[in-house]
């Protein structure tokens, strides 16, 4: 009545019939070099860009905090130079030659103002840098 068929040969005989087996791994799936990380999806709008941009109390005060920052090294770096200058008369009233006087207000206070003035360009950018971090997070 019914005919039996014989059992399909799935073994090592017969290597047509049974499909190879792969073990697919993190990196066999996105390449070599490839550093695994978590699989979610960054918003289309990060949060603190959007509290920004929508100039919610919490943009409110992300914009200050910059704000504050870049305030506190613009009257650091004026205070600095106030102190230059402010000592430059006390200086100069003391019995010195006249070469002297000139070296001092020609050679002497250039490199100190371009120091502060590197040290206040390199915070100021490093203040943007880390609010564009804080905001890109």
């Amino acid at each position: 009545m019914s005919e039996q068929h014989p059992a399909p040969a799935f073994g090592r005989g017969d290597p047509q019939r049974r499909p190879r087996r792969e073990t697919v791994t993190y990196v066999s799936a996105h390449g070599p070099g490839a550093v695994p990380g978590p699989a979610r999806r960054r918003p289309a709008h990060p949060p603190a860009r959007s509290e920004i941009d929508e100039q919610t109390t919490l943009g409110h005060t992300y914009v200050r905090s910059l704000m504050r920052s870049q305030l506190r090294a613009a009257l650091t770096a004026l205070g600095a130079l106030a102190l230059l200058v402010g000592s430059l008369p006390l200086l100069l009233a003391l019995p010195a030659p006249e070469v002297y006087v000139w070296v001092v207000l020609g050679v002497g206070v250039y490199p100190v103002v371009w120091g502060i003035a590197h040290w206040y360009v390199r915070r100021a950018e490093r203040n943007e840098r880390d609010f564009t971090g804080l905001v890109e997070r």
